[in-house]
C-alpha cells in the first residue's frame, strides 16, 4: 500500500471513495423508471480519466464491445464494466482510482475463464499492443463463451 494513501479504519480513503460511487450508482438505478443509457454514463467517466488511462479505457472499450456485442456497458464502483444480464463479466480500473503503477483488466466469477484448478482473473494492463489487443480480446471472447 501507497504510504502517500490515509486510511480511515480498514479502508483506504480510494476504497471509501469506490465504495460511495457504488452506493450511488445503485440508488440511481433504483430511481430510474426507464432503462439507463449506461453506455453513455460509462463515456463520460472514461472521458473524465487521465491520459494514460484514459486511451486504455478507450481502447479496452472498444476491443469489448467488438469482441461481445451481448455485454452491456456499465459502472461499477465507479469504473466502466461490462455485464451480462446484469452481472459484472469484466472491467476496467484506472491505475490512478487507486495510485496504483498500471490499470487493471479484471474478470469476475460470471466470466468463464475456468482452466483447470487454478487461472487468473485479474491483468496488469501498462500498454495496448497488437499483441495485448489479441490476448484482451480472446479472453472477452472466452469469458463470454
Amino acid at each position: 500500500m501507497p504510504t502517500t494513501t490515509k486510511t480511515t479504519g480498514v479502508f483506504t480513503d480510494e476504497e471509501r471513495g469506490a465504495m460511495k460511487e457504488r452506493a450511488k450508482e445503485l440508488r440511481a438505478s433504483t430511481r430510474r423508471g426507464a432503462k439507463a443509457d449506461t453506455e453513455s454514463q460509462v463515456l463520460e467517466k472514461i472521458a473524465e480519466m487521465a491520459d494514460s488511462d484514459r486511451i486504455l479505457a478507450e481502447r479496452l472499450h472498444a476491443l469489448i464491445k467488438a469482441g461481445a456485442p451481448a455485454l452491456t456497458p456499465k459502472l461499477w464502483y465507479g469504473m466502466p464494466a461490462y455485464a451480462r444480464d446484469g452481472k459484472v463479466v469484466c472491467f476496467f480500473q484506472s491505475a490512478a482510482k487507486f495510485k496504483t503503477r498500471y490499470a487493471v483488466l479484471g474478470f469476475s466469477d460470471e466470466a468463464r475463464l475456468d482452466d483447470g484448478a487454478l487461472w487468473p482473473t485479474y491483468f496488469a494492463l501498462t500498454e495496448l499492443n497488437p499483441e495485448t489487443e489479441a490476448r484482451v480480446s480472446a479472453l472477452v471472447r472466452q469469458a463470454v463463451s
